[in-house]
């Protein structure tokens, strides 16, 4: 959950750590609830990446259609990574990282470094891969460009989306014929209903979640199906419900220039500009040549574009701690596009140029094709196809470090309808949630933080920090960080929304 990768995965980061599993950290004798399910070792992980040897993992057999229970049926792999001390065990803590669409069974491992030990105590940690995803049923389109970062619709250099409307079409009717009706079943509202069959499947009478990014609403969407199985839920870097999810892609223009300055100042520091003005206008500057003229990677059949320059910086700019590295890679790709590259700038482009094999038995495109059926599925997009190029025309203005993207024309105006309509989430309900949200984050920006806080009302309470990245907990806050623990701890959620300013470099 902490990692990012330097390869152009524009809407996402990714988890790196996998391998083999072996024992729980606690006896299933210790969890008879638990024991129901059948724990043994975790499917196999990515190449080349390691797995916390502590987990162990289940199946959990869930509907496909939940309007048809008796029908179809799919798997969802689960994994667990046991209390640290049975007697102090408060429940389940469900760990999602968000996406859409990214596994999630080495979560828990990813996070127990993270956390103090009264948590690791308390909780069982409860990784999954959400329906459709990873381990879990995984579906694919047989795109042939299997990255998430190639279905995001940068205009041509000189603003045109006619590729864009054919490419967009041409992904829906290939997603329509290699997965054909069943893709529709793959929901936000159904991967909440599984969630419920896995905590049935667990014996617990109500799970406690931690969710970031996408899912944050995952997470809501359970809170509003199930709020009596609900008990301290945790939403990190967060969607707005009313936006889902045309809306929270036009929310990207403002995030991202917002979240930009942190970056070119970073940049001036390493000498790459005398003001962060400066280094934004070179930024742009560069980002237009590689869009009108792509520049070759020496001994490979590869060139940098703009979009993938554009994919890598918002990629990068998830952590603070990688900001460097981005100007690296700005540095890099400026010496590439002058057709002098120095071993320095070589080795950065090859990080950029990487790729992530994806564990034995998904298929390549199985995140692309999950991000589509998410994204397009859980609500309905605008099929007025002639509306797109005016909309792209205005956010390219009003956003040029997003170069009219997020406005523009997606799969989605050429999806089938979705089954059920978004859920609708209300205030109503227990005050069990405690939202995390940066200032300046770019991927779910400050305004989509409170459109969660003013729609759950007093159910939750806001911690907003003054950082930027897409990441609170574990970044620098004492304050966020204390507030999530208390939380998770006691159930005590902060008396009034906190206001928290003591970010120190992590």
């Amino acid at each position: 959950m902490r990692k990012t990768r330097l390869a152009a995965a524009f809407a996402v980061t990714t988890l790196a750590v996998s391998g083999v599993a072996a024992c729980d950290s606690a006896d299933d004798e210790d969890h008879p609830a638990a024991a129901a399910l059948a724990w043994g070792p975790c499917p196999a992980a990515a190449p080349g990446t390691a797995r916390d040897p502590r987990l162990t993992c289940a199946k959990v057999k869930v509907p496909l259609d939940y309007g048809r229970p008796d029908g179809t049926a799919i798997e969802v792999v689960v994994s667990r990574l046991g209390a640290t001390d049975p007697a102090k065990r408060h429940g389940v803590l469900l760990l999602n990282p968000g996406g859409p669409a990214l596994p999630g069974l080495d979560t828990p491992g990813a996070m127990a470094p993270t956390l103090p030990k009264s948590v690791l105590d308390g909780y069982d940690l409860i990784g999954f891969d959400p329906r459709g995803v990873g381990t879990s049923t995984p579906q694919t389109c047989g795109l042939e460009n299997p990255s998430v970062a190639a279905l995001f619709p940068f205009p041509a250099a000189d603003g045109s989306i006619d590729a864009n409307v054919e490419a967009a079409r041409a992904t829906a009717g290939k997603c329509a014929a290699e997965a054909g009706e069943n893709l529709r079943h793959f929901t936000t509202a159904n991967t909440a209903r599984d969630l419920d069959r896995v905590r049935e499947a667990l014996g617990e009478a109500k799970i406690s979640y931690w969710g970031q990014s996408y899912g944050t609403y995952l997470g809501t969407v359970y809170g509003t199906l199930f709020p009596d199985h609900t008990d301290r839920v945790v939403l990190e870097g967060n969607v707005d419900p009313a936006h889902v999810w045309a809306g929270e892609a036009r929310s990207w223009g403002k995030g991202m220039a917002e979240r930009f300055p942190d970056a070119a100042a970073v940049a001036v520091s390493l000498g790459l500009g005398k003001t962060p003005e400066d280094v934004t206008r070179t930024y742009l500057a560069l980002a237009d040549r590689l869009d009108r003229t792509p520049a070759p990677v020496p001994g490979t059949n590869q060139s940098l574009s703009g979009a993938m320059l554009r994919g890598v910086t918002y990629a990068l700019l998830i952590h603070n701690n990688t900001l460097p590295v981005l100007a690296q890679v700005w540095k890099a790709a400026a010496d590439l596009a002058d057709g002098h590259l120095t071993e320095a700038d070589g080795k950065v482009v090859q990080q950029v140029f990487a790729d992530s094999p994806a564990a034995p038995g998904v298929p390549a495109d199985n995140q692309a094709a999950m991000f589509l059926a998410l994204t397009c599925g859980d609500a309905e997009w605008s099929h007025d196809v002639g509306s797109y190029a005016g909309a792209t025309a205005a956010d390219r203005k009003a956003w040029p470090l997003t170069a009219g993207m997020p406005a523009n024309i997606w799969p989605c105006a050429f999806w089938p309808k979705p089954v059920e309509k978004p859920v609708t989430v209300t205030d109503q309900g227990a005050r069990n949630t405690l939202i995390l949200q940066n200032r300046r984050d770019h991927a779910t920006p400050w305004e989509s933080g409170v459109g969660l806080r003013r729609a759950l009302g007093n159910r939750a309470a806001l911690v907003g920090v003054d950082n930027g990245g897409h990441y609170v907990y574990h970044e620098g806050s004492a304050c966020a960080d204390n507030a999530t623990v208390t939380f998770l701890d006691s159930g005590r959620l902060p008396e009034k929304d906190l206001d928290c300013t003591d970010v120190t470099a992590h």
